[in-house]
């Protein structure tokens, strides 16, 4: 029988560690049977003999048993670091035949005392202490542990599981308080939880450690908030990262719950807990927890939920300029630039000025403005601070800057109103990316926009290799780069070439990008006077997005863009139906482009092309007034309003030539507001300014892409 240890035993026993001289080592090392030293290295081994004689030292020094002793004995050659004497030692324990023993004293021992008082005394006298169950839980983590140092992982990862085997089985709804009076049993088994999932990691079972993870987190075992936190975060790591998809098991889900479809989504779950328990204060903050956050989030795109948990962090994690770019990125990738940008000009505002100017912010300000024109004279200022700041400091951030100001200058070119002011904005834009380019910065981004920029220009034979230099950069795998080599073989009157480039392009992309190729494919078959196969082309695309359309999972973004192309695809149709004084069904594209978005200044400027058409000039008007009030600076519908009004009336001519002028002042490449405007000045006698308009039109026809560059 297993004899139960006194307090004054269980003192000393703990004492061990940190005192050699204690009492039970002196009594072995006196006898000789120490581990001994020679240069300071401990002998891997102690033999049999004298292991059992420190046994019997121990036995009678302490009045321990034989698993009690080998216990003690163990954890001082585990302590000295001799791993292979400790594990000798640790086997002489059969601590399978001891586990059911140790789950009854468990079990007996931590009843709640009410029902315990009405059992007799005499029936606990035969069942082990707690502290005897300490020693040996003890002893058999020291032994996992052991294992593991001699690098028999799975070994150990079995012997670890004995103890959480062993107090499962006494404690099958997990610790009540009662237990807490042995604090040391509850740290045995606390460690023993922690340690068996790293010890299946190390084997590299993935599907074992998530297991074991989950094990640990499914009953109450009264980890502290601190420890509890560090468990369910390495498993939502080892769920985020892990490459494996670890299925909740069945006996694990009550009836009628609700649980993660898939890893990452738990992974997810555990990580907004964290979140959740650290904005609350009931644990430190770990910046670990919100960069897996950010991954998982970005992975997922849900950019706006990690928007909404960094708002939650409290003050003082991160300071304001921080807080703010963080906030940035998030609606920036969620497509909500405008917020972003309302929160990067917090942190270039005068409030900041005190400060160490934050370049990260001031570069995803010039890169938020660039995706938009109007907010292109900002985009300068936010990439004029990042280069004044980074002059002669940090190259990358420079050469970024520069690329961003060239793309910031081609756009305030495109809503400037002063011919000068454009001439400059597109010689800082050239002179923008070409310092990038000399500064050897290698970026397939600088070429496109490069050759965009020279493509806008009508430079068609140097946007034209700028795009291959792109293509070529980009290993052919972007959709935009064959789109801006097809509108410019297009613009230089090579339409044979341009279709072929789209069907090349249509065999290396997918989704929305084929879609939008397919419409360059018929706007190209178009202008080649091919309608049957533009119709065709068309039939196909209409085709798609309705079979898309029955996706559920789309993004918004998606949705969107396949409602703008099914509304051009129509207005198109509309057109080249028009063109061949096919009303009747022109009408029904511009009744079924009216059914997807209704206000639409395309779509009322097509109606308004209709009524021309049949010479309903009246009604045509009253159109492309519907269409400007839609979107004031509209040129094709203001171009379309200046003709009807010379068709009318020769009285408006002064009308029509302000409505041309206004074109031209927002787009001066507009052939048709040239062709237009030489018809006013041949009608007012002006005989060289008309045969001027009409050459720059001319010019402008032949240079013109069966889609507009920008």
């Amino acid at each position: 029988m297993l004899c139960a240890c006194s307090g004054e035993q269980f003192k000393l026993e703990e004492a061990i560690p940190q005192s050699p001289e204690s009492l039970a080592t002196r009594d072995f090392s006196a006898s000789g049977i120490s581990s001994r030293t020679g240069n300071g290295d401990w002998e891997s081994k102690l033999e049999d003999a004298q292991v059992d004689e420190a046994e019997s030292t121990l036995k009678e020094a302490l009045s321990l048993n034989y698993e009690e002793a080998r216990a003690l004995l163990g954890r001082l050659e585990y302590q000295r670091g001799n791993f292979d004497a400790a594990l000798q030692v640790f086997q002489g324990i059969d601590i399978r035949l001891l586990s059911p023993r140790m789950s009854k004293a468990i079990s007996e021992r931590t009843r709640p005392r009410k029902s315990r008082s009405s059992r007799g005394r005499n029936e606990l006298t035969g069942v082990m202490s707690l502290h005897s169950v300490s020693l040996l839980l003890e002893a058999m983590l020291l032994k996992a542990n052991s294992l593991a140092e001699l690098g028999r992982v799975k070994e150990a990862a079995s012997e670890c599981k004995i103890i959480l085997d062993t107090v499962e089985s006494a404690l099958p709804c997990g610790t009540y308080s009662e237990i807490n009076g042995d604090s040391k049993l509850l740290e045995m088994f606390h460690r023993a939880l922690e340690l068996l999932p790293k010890l299946w990691l190390q084997a590299g079972s993935v599907d074992e450690a998530i297991a074991a993870y989950r094990r640990a987190l499914l009953r109450p075992w009264n980890l502290d908030p601190q420890r509890l936190a560090k468990v369910q975060k390495d498993l939502a790591v080892t769920l985020l990262y892990g490459g494996v998809e670890a299925s909740i098991p069945p006996e694990s889900k009550p009836i009628g719950a609700t649980f993660p479809a898939s890893s990452t989504e738990e992974s997810i779950l555990l990580l907004f807990i964290l979140m959740q328990k650290v904005v609350c204060g009931e644990i430190e903050w770990d910046p670990e927890i919100m960069d897996h956050l950010t991954f998982a989030l970005a992975m997922c795109g849900e950019f706006e939920s990690l928007a909404d948990h960094v708002e939650q962090v409290l003050p003082g994690i991160y300071n304001r300029a921080e807080r703010w770019y963080f906030l940035a990125l998030c609606y920036s990738a969620a497509g909500q630039n405008s917020t972003a940008l309302n929160l990067l000009k917090k942190v270039s505002g005068l409030s900041e000025s005190n400060y160490k100017p934050h370049l990260a912010s001031f570069l995803l300000g010039a890169k938020v403005c660039a995706q938009d024109p109007a907010e292109s004279l900002d985009g300068v200022k936010f990439a004029r601070r990042v280069i004044d700041a980074s002059m002669n400091h940090n190259e990358h951030m420079l050469g970024q800057a520069h690329k961003f100001l060239g793309i910031c200058y081609g756009n305030a070119v495109m809503i400037s109103t002063s011919d000068s002011e454009r001439v400059t904005l597109h010689r800082g834009s050239v002179n923008s990316f070409s310092h990038t380019l000399r500064a050897g910065i290698e970026d397939p981004e600088i070429s496109f926009q490069l050759g965009l920029e020279n493509a806008v220009q009508r430079n068609l034979a140097s946007a034209f290799n700028q795009a291959m230099v792109y293509s070529k950069t980009s290993a052919g795998s972007s959709a935009r780069g064959w789109k801006l080599l097809a509108r410019v073989a297009s613009a230089e009157q090579r339409l044979v070439d341009a279709e072929a480039i789209v069907d090349l392009a249509l065999d290396e992309t997918e989704s929305i990008e084929q879609l939008e190729l397919l419409r360059l494919k018929a706007l190209v078959q178009t202008a080649q006077e091919q309608p049957k196969q533009a119709i065709e082309t068309y039939r196909i695309l209409l085709a798609l997005i309705r079979g898309q359309g029955e996706n559920l999972e789309k993004s918004v973004n998606k949705v969107e863009a396949e409602t703008s192309l099914e509304l051009d695809a129509w207005l198109d149709l509309a057109r080249l139906y028009s063109s061949h004084e096919l009303w009747l069904d022109s009408d029904i594209c511009i009744r079924k482009a009216k059914a997807t978005k209704f206000y639409s200044a395309r779509t009322w400027h097509e109606t308004g092309r209709l009524f021309e058409a049949k010479q309903q000039y009246q009604d045509a008007i009253a159109s492309f007034t519907v269409s400007l009030s839609i979107v004031p600076d509209y040129v094709p519908s203001i171009v379309s309003t200046a003709g009807i009004l010379m068709k009318m009336s020769s009285r408006s001519l002064h009308i029509a030539k302000s409505f041309l002028m206004s074109a031209l002042r927002l787009e001066p490449t507009s052939h048709e507001a040239w062709s237009n405007l030489g018809l006013v000045y041949k009608m007012e006698g002006s005989v060289q300014q008309a045969v001027d308009a009409f050459q720059a039109a001319h010019e402008l026809e032949l240079s013109a892409p069966v889609q507009s560059f920008v």
